[in-house]
């Protein structure tokens, strides 16, 4: 396979929580492995990510082949928080339902975006537009603290994807696999 997809769960599941996730790319032609973390502080479980993941100057895995990282919400957030770090070197990130904000707090969106402009590597964000972790307005205006990303949203979609999660594993694979 061209590239390898280490993806994390949000807070409230696991590594075998996104095994849709998984098969689903594997279809699709990518090395996706998803990761079990600590569920805390997502700057806190950065080191039990990195501790798994490859990403040294070349993050690259077994026989060369690129690595991207990314997570549905919390642990998307943990994965951006890896890739912002500068000796890092990931391939791509994949975004699914990036947590912008608690729901009711917006103001915590600065917060959880001060690291994007130190994430050199390419980025999809796949949202749901009544997100109440992500105000569509919000998210849109931090798209360009990201040198080179894309945002996909969902109309009438919350804090899942699942009712459209073979359209956004369809463009997940595609933006990985152009990354390779």
């Amino acid at each position: 396979m061209a590239i390898r997809f280490y993806v994390a769960h949000g807070a409230s599941g696991s590594a075998a929580s996104m095994a849709g996730h998984v098969r689903g790319l594997v279809r699709r032609g990518v090395d996706a492995r998803a990761i079990d973390l600590p569920v805390k502080q997502a700057e806190a479980a950065v080191p039990a990510f990195r501790s798994i993941v490859p990403d040294g100057p070349t993050a690259r895995g077994a026989g060369g082949t690129p690595i991207a990282v990314g997570g549905q919400s919390y642990g998307g957030r943990v994965a951006s928080l890896a890739a912002a770090l500068p000796e890092t070197a990931y391939a791509a990130l994949v975004l699914f339902s990036y947590p912008l904000h608690p729901p009711g707090s917006p103001a915590k969106t600065d917060e959880r975006t001060s690291h994007w402009p130190m994430i050199s590597c390419p980025v999809l964000l796949l949202s749901g537009e009544r997100d109440p972790f992500a105000r569509l307005d919000l998210l849109r205006a931090r798209i360009p603290l990201l040198g080179n990303a894309e945002l996909v949203t969902y109309p009438g979609l919350g804090h899942t994807l699942r009712p459209v999660l073979e359209d956004a594993l369809d463009r997940a694979a595609a933006f990985l696999l152009s990354h390779a």
